[in-house]
């Protein structure tokens, strides 16, 4: 199981990095600014994570090999936007929501912590690069936004998902692969068809 997570910490950060990078090109940013946007967004819901379930040292700094992943995948993104289809743009950011959330969640889950803590531990990993990766880029972060698409709430079912699976007695690696599935196919949808939560 640990080389599992391991290769989902991978695809994760560089997933966020990408994000980040994308992000800082579309506001126009030079390549440092853009390779620190990737850096938080890839880092910052796993380091908080470790923070809040008392992990240390935080994930990045034990396997700096992450760090190298991260500055390439920025790299690479933000200088080849202009190759890559608009439709496509929206996928980093899904993917990295969808693997965080269930990586948070599981984290969570091998401290015996409670159903609740262990999904709303699997949102703020999933969440919370997106968060800073928004503030740094000088706008209101999308899960705080009213009328966007649905960001948190599909993390918060992927991870009820993988939740019941496992209690239901589904092996882990099949849990994981339907909850992360139920996040990422659910934020396509919200953004495809602009489903967003009712307004006050």
């Amino acid at each position: 199981m640990e080389n599992i997570l391991l290769i989902l910490t991978y695809i994760a950060v560089t997933a966020s990095a990408v994000s980040g990078a994308l992000e800082a090109r579309k506001h126009e940013m030079d390549i440092v600014r853009a390779m620190t946007i990737a850096f938080v967004t890839a880092f910052g819901g796993g380091t908080m994570r470790d923070l809040l379930l008392g992990r240390t040292p935080i994930f990045w700094v034990v396997d700096p090999f992450l760090s190298v992943i991260t500055f390439f995948a920025a790299l690479i993104s933000f200088y080849w936007i202009d190759r890559i289809p608009k439709p496509l743009l929206n996928v980093p950011d899904a993917i990295g929501l969808a693997i965080f959330s269930i990586l948070g969640a599981t984290y969570a889950m091998q401290i015996d912590a409670s159903a609740i803590v262990i999904v709303l531990m699997g949102v703020i990993t999933g969440v919370f690069g997106g968060v800073l990766r928004d503030l740094m880029c000088n706008r209101i972060p999308k899960v705080f936004r009213q009328n966007t698409e649905l960001y948190a709430t599909c993390s918060f079912i992927g991870t009820w998902v993988f939740v019941i699976c496992i209690w239901i007695g589904i092996n882990s690696l099949a849990a994981s692969i339907l909850g992360a599935s139920t996040v990422f196919i659910l934020r396509l949808i919200a953004m495809r068809f602009k489903v967003t939560l009712p307004a006050p």
